[in-house]
């Protein structure tokens, strides 16, 4: 069986999000999977996704502080502001953590580690509302 949806996160502030539950809420059809992947893919270029620490704040806090200061904002060096200071940083960190996850699912539920949430990390101060496109595919 294959599955194939877009879903829309709603806009957030500039940061790493744990959106498990926003996009586990907009897929009822997972519940018939027993076993299978789920592929969730970020159509932008500003934002990215990744798996990490579902239970401690601090670390989502912790990631935007590195990432702000590996990759800083007003970059002599940068040529793409066209869209302001945060643009190109955008950018890069999206290309750094990636705009696609790959999840395995059993018995009808993503098969994740105790500690691990699927994150909304938003690159941009205005990023505006998120859309993915989540492939199912399983028995």
């Amino acid at each position: 069986m294959w599955i194939q949806k877009r879903l829309h996160l709603r806009p957030r502030a500039r940061g790493f999000h744990l959106v498990t539950n926003e996009i586990l809420q907009q897929l009822p059809e997972l519940r018939n999977i027993g076993i299978g992947i789920m592929n969730i893919f970020m159509q932008h270029t500003s934002a990215s996704l990744t798996l990490n620490e579902n239970a401690d704040p601090a670390v989502r806090q912790d990631f935007e502080n590195y990432f702000n200061h590996a990759i800083p904002e007003d970059a002599s060096y940068y040529r793409h502001m066209d869209e302001g200071s945060d643009d190109l940083p955008a950018h890069l960190k999206s290309s750094v953590l990636g705009c696609s996850l790959t999840i395995p699912v059993s018995n009808g539920r993503l098969n994740l580690g105790t500690w691990q949430g699927i994150y909304l990390c938003e690159h941009r101060n205005h990023g505006g509302s998120r859309s993915l496109i989540i492939t199912i595919n399983g028995a």
